[in-house]
């Protein structure tokens, strides 16, 4: 293999070596022409450089625009005798004519090149279109023909074929020189580099028939060297022998010569003729990081990273779409070391590129701590995002002990004094900090976290997941806390932070939201009487986030042991006052648990059109258990998704995870918590994706609101029953 990377050498600089071979990917000819392939197919090829071979002419299809009306493509393939494998007229798309390349066979035998060109001379181009267009024979060997090549290889040129000698393994260069066009030095290529090759090809074939090259392009002239091993006899020396004498029983001695065999590199110096092309990326249009990936000759793409994609050049595509007063408080103690306090440096700038206008003014400030807090860019003090840029390049990691607690307390205080306050104008916008850390603190962070939240502040963490635990300490929410799995992953973090930020501007969940919501609450003994008293506060501190009426939401509630109950169904109540005192009601039954019962009494009985299901709205069931009786719930689960119903699961304490997940039908719609101590921290995450379910669209024959086996058939936004027995819009009338 280190042999066959010496076989030719052009001697150009390495980025004239990458552009040919780039444009050796990209170019393709498209005229009206027909090629054929002599595949050598002998035994000095052998088996695994005849695959070789194959491979080399499936790349060169790509260089040749295969089509109807333009390029045609045959193969032939020769040894002792030559061997028709396909016509040109066979396979017309390049698809079809690369595929049936891979299926050719090699049949081994002698090398009989001078045989092969008198088949093309006696048939000419099979399956071809009789010289009305130009024809290219390419001819792929390895030179060494065991007869004579010279008078076929004439007859062939003069019959004003376009011939290509394409060396293979270790080739015979004087041998395809001969076989080649003139001039020679722009007809002869090596198999051993496909993409210069097709290069070779293409800049051969443009001046006389593939159409011009792509704007900037031209075709330069290279010196190259070619090389082939040949076996050579060379005098090793003169060593003593024995011969015989005229003297019976007399030998004598004498000096006779010793040779021995060696493979050598014979150098054949040349000429390649090569297209360069200029690099389309080569004036670096992509922005912000971005990588440039060439096309063709004249087109790329830009691989934009996270946050940008804007445009085709990687502007920032995000926008923080939503207006706060923003301060980054940075670990910058001994903890999160040098590296992770440059890697938050990184990640920031990446963030503030991503989202904020860089013509705005910066409501954005930047603290950092260790045993001491600093506040070296104030929140306002920069009026353009070039300036805060380089504050934040300045920035200096210190070090020192990880007071988290200590800072907290300091912000709260200190850290959005700079924001301008007058008589007659108050400064309303909501005041966000957002912790970076990945050390866990070294002072209590609860208390300190809590006065800050206290002071109307409202914080984001983010961290590693060794900090998850005290980062939802800090943020007193989970789904303000944001846990990146390795450092790389951070910089995948820059659109949920954003979502965290901004949803400090819409506190009211989704109360504009069309939405039927079923809690299915478990009252078992397995949860016990406090823990569902938890149970039943959290279903009605959550229905605080719905608009409660016939219009938008409607809620019913499901309590279940052994067997379900229906405290009230969706078309009960129709005002969040009377919802509130009905759920205050709500009794613990105390038994066993099955969930699957549960879920099929909201099936038959609460998600249907009969008792308040509104077609055309989204329905969601959210199931809250302590995980007790679930082994039963997974097919009445299923069936609920299928009519087009979303099972929420929360599970509180230890249960079978794949059990749950049979049960919720995906990892999105299941939350488990560790205790019910935490559940009210998990509400805002709740309702959150209750809420993007309420967004999506719908079927409005799912679930059916046909009564009585009424058949649902949609129509352009809309729906109609198709009634059997039955009569009314919805078959309710008999």
């Amino acid at each position: 293999v280190l042999l066959a990377l010496g076989i030719q050498e052009i001697y150009a600089d390495q980025e004239v070596i990458g552009k040919i071979s780039a444009a050796g990917q990209l170019m393709q000819c498209s005229a009206s022409l027909d090629v054929l392939f002599l595949l050598d197919g002998s035994y000095s090829i052998g088996k695994g450089s005849f695959e070789r071979s194959k491979h080399f002419a499936g790349k060169l299809c790509d260089a040749l625009d295969i089509h109807p009306d333009r390029v045609h493509v045959g193969m032939i393939q020769f040894s002792s005798t030559p061997h028709l494998e396909f016509p040109l007229d066979s396979y017309l798309t390049k698809q079809e004519v690369k595929e049936r390349i891979k299926r050719v066979v090699f049949r081994g035998g002698s090398t009989e090149t001078g045989r092969a060109l008198k088949y093309v001379l006696h048939k000419g181009f099979p399956g071809g279109r009789n010289s009305s267009v130009p024809e290219v024979l390419i001819i792929i060997s390895d030179g060494k023909s065991q007869g004579s090549t010279v008078m076929p290889a004439m007859q062939v040129k003069e019959r004003r074929f376009t011939v290509f000698a394409v060396g293979i393994k270790f080739p015979r260069w004087e041998e395809l020189h001969m076989l080649a066009s003139e001039p020679t030095d722009q007809h002869v290529l090596f198999a051993g580099n496909a993409d210069d090759a097709a290069n070779g090809l293409y800049s051969t074939l443009t001046g006389s028939v593939c159409s011009a090259t792509a704007p900037g392009c031209k075709v330069e002239s290279h010196p190259c060297e070619r090389r082939t091993l040949e076996t050579v006899k060379e005098l090793a020396g003169n060593y003593v022998c024995w011969k015989g004498s005229e003297q019976p029983n007399a030998v004598r001695s004498s000096l006779c010569p010793f040779y021995r065999w060696k493979r050598v590199l014979i150098k054949h110096p040349s000429r390649c003729f090569r297209t360069v092309c200029p690099d389309p990326c080569d004036s670096q249009p992509c922005q912000n990081g971005g990588t440039c990936v060439p096309e063709r000759l004249d087109k790329y793409h830009c691989l934009c990273p996270v946050g940008y994609g804007g445009d085709i050049h990687c502007a920032p595509k995000l926008s923080l779409e939503c207006s706060v007063n923003l301060l980054f408080l940075m670990d910058s103690s001994a903890g999160v070391t040098l590296e992770g306090f440059l890697r938050y440096k990184a990640f920031l700038k990446r963030f503030l590129q991503a989202v904020v206008a860089w013509d705005s003014p910066m409501n954005v400030g930047v603290a950092q701590y260790d045993n001491h807090v600093r506040i070296p860019i104030e929140v306002g003090q920069h009026k353009d995002a070039f300036s805060l840029m380089k504050s934040i390049d300045a920035l200096n990691f210190s070090g020192g002990a990880t007071l988290t607690g200590r800072a907290l307390q300091y912000i709260a205080r200190h850290g959005f004094r700079s924001i301008p306050v007058f008589a007659d104008v108050q400064d309303d916008l909501p005041r966000v900090v957002v912790l970076l850390t990945d050390s866990k603190s070294q002072d209590p962070v609860a208390e300190a976290a809590k006065y800050l939240r206290n002071q109307g502040l409202f914080l984001v963490g983010v961290g590693s997941s060794f900090v998850r635990a005290e980062l939802t300490k800090v943020t007193g929410n989970p789904k303000q806390t944001i846990v990146y799995s390795d450092p790389q992953d951070l910089f995948n973090r820059i659109l949920e932070l954003q979502r965290r930020i901004c949803s400090v501007d819409n506190p009211e969940g989704c109360q504009a939201q069309s939405l039927d919501l079923t809690f299915a609450v478990d009252a078992s003994s397995g949860v016990g009487l406090q823990n569902f008293l938890r149970l039943r506060g959290f279903v009605r501190s959550s229905c605080l986030h719905f608009s409660i009426n016939r219009d938008v939401t409607q809620i019913a509630v499901v309590i279940y042991g052994s067997k379900a109950h229906t405290v009230f169904a969706l078309d009960t109540h129709t005002s969040n006052s009377a919802v509130l005192q009905a759920i205050d009601q709500v009794p613990f039954l105390g038994d066993s648990a099955s969930a699957g019962s549960a879920l099929l009494h909201i099936y038959g009985d609460v998600m249907t059109v009969q008792k308040g299901a509104r077609p055309g709205v989204n329905k969601v069931v959210v199931v809250l258990t302590s995980g007790g009786g679930m082994e039963d719930a997974a097919v009445p689960a299923q069936q609920l998704r299928h009519n087009g119903i979303l099972v929420f699961v929360v599970v509180i304490g230890d249960a079978q995870r794949d059990t749950l997940l049979r049960v919720a039908g995906s990892p999105d719609y299941l939350v488990h918590i560790s205790s019910y101590e935490d559940l009210q921290y998990y509400q805002d995450l709740i309702i959150e994706r209750i809420c993007e379910e309420a967004k999506s669209p719908v079927n409005l024959c799912k679930p059916n609101p046909c009564m009585n086996h009424g058949v649902c058939i949609l129509g352009p936004g809309s729906y109609r029953c198709e009634c059997r027995g039955w009569e009314g819009p919805h078959c309710e009338s008999s």
